[in-house]
């Protein structure tokens, strides 16, 4: 709705022709902690594009038609997106894992909200949550710092100055399961828990993954296996979870660094993802660390680092299980938590969870 008009600039067409003539891109994206806009400019145009974001954010004008319009495009990205088995399934594994907690809530939100939403509900989420304290303004590439600071301090002056941040906001709802420092150190184990499991014929598909919100995440197996490999797919996955804690070796760790490290490095290949990153760092830190901190870091992880974090996040942990399909030969979840103690009485936080193919 921010790219439907402003005072100044009063309809959606006014707006893509001025970003058109740069030829720049404005878009914008949500997750379920941050709301990024973003404009890809030539250096010359810097000072226009910080203009056009500061005017969307500012002054929108929210007209009644293009609420009713984009109502409609949401509703139809809703059905594409219950159309994709992955993401119903990361939706659901929110759902079970924190529950009652926002962070459970899809990033669409439920279809009532939106066909309900209206002018004064957008621009009091807009007041609410769009204040100094909890925005960061990130640029990279062909740009000046201090003229970009300059012009921010000039542009994005109608924001409300309330003092509370996003920690506090945290703390006075905290997610249901609590992070930890050591979420970088968990990163590591991804590559050798998926090649142990996908080694076997069982699963048709499999993926380890690590989701970091600010003060929790979610760790663990995403597959799509045929229904009766279900039982000895879930007793390997479990396994290869309970290992982590008590047998990783060196080589394993080492090719986890070397990959971890390569795949940062090809992530950050243009300013976009150099400026994303910046932004996420500063809201989440309050700082942006250095290549040379980060793998400094990534470096000193070594067998030990990984197998106590793995006992102090998986071993006797609750986990959340979200499953689709033909699941009769899934095991139950009471089965899953039993197996995150090991002989070795370790324990760990889990989020596992399976796919089936209809």
């Amino acid at each position: 709705m921010a790219f439907k008009g402003t005072e100044r600039r009063p309809t959606a067409n006014a707006l893509e022709v001025e970003i058109e003539d740069m030829g720049a891109r404005l878009n914008a994206y949500t997750s379920r902690e941050q709301t990024t806009f973003f404009a890809d400019v030539q250096g010359r145009d810097v000072p226009a594009a910080l203009d056009v974001l500061s005017d969307i954010l500012q002054h929108p004008r929210f007209p009644q038609q293009g609420i009713q319009r984009e109502r409609g495009v949401i509703l139809r990205e809703m059905e594409e997106v219950q159309g994709m088995m992955e993401e119903v399934i990361f939706d659901h594994l929110h759902t079970a894992a924190f529950r009652d907690h926002p962070l459970g809530d899809t990033i669409l939100g439920p279809t009532e909200n939106i066909k309900s939403i209206s002018k004064k509900d957008l621009q009091q989420y807009i007041s609410t949550h769009y204040t100094c304290p909890r925005m960061v303004v990130s640029a990279s590439g062909a740009v000046d710092h201090d003229e970009v600071v300059d012009q921010v301090r000039k542009l994005f002056t109608g924001f409300s100055t309330d003092p509370t941040t996003a920690d506090q906001l945290v703390e006075a709802n905290p997610a249901i399961f609590t992070g930890s420092e050591l979420l970088l150190y968990i990163e590591t184990a991804r590559s050798a828990l998926a090649r142990g499991i996908s080694n076997g014929e069982l699963a048709e598909n499999l993926m380890a993954f690590n989701t970091n919100y600010r003060d929790t995440g979610l760790f663990g197996i995403y597959t799509s296996a045929p229904p009766d490999a279900l039982h000895d797919l879930s007793r390997l996955i479990m396994e290869e979870f309970r290992r982590l804690a008590f047998r990783v070796s060196e080589t394993e760790v080492a090719r986890a660094r070397n990959q971890l490290k390569s795949s940062l490095l090809l992530h950050f290949d243009g300013s976009t993802a150099v400026s994303e990153n910046n932004g996420r760092q500063m809201l989440t830190y309050g700082r942006v660390m250095p290549f040379l901190e980060l793998f400094a870091r990534i470096d000193a992880v070594d067998c030990d680092t990984v197998m106590k974090t793995a006992k102090e996040f998986i071993i006797d942990k609750d986990v959340a299980l979200a499953a689709v399909g033909p699941i009769s030969n899934l095991p139950e979840l009471s089965w899953f938590r039993s197996q995150t103690v090991s002989d070795d009485k370790f324990t760990s936080r889990i989020f596992s969870l399976f796919a089936q193919n209809n």
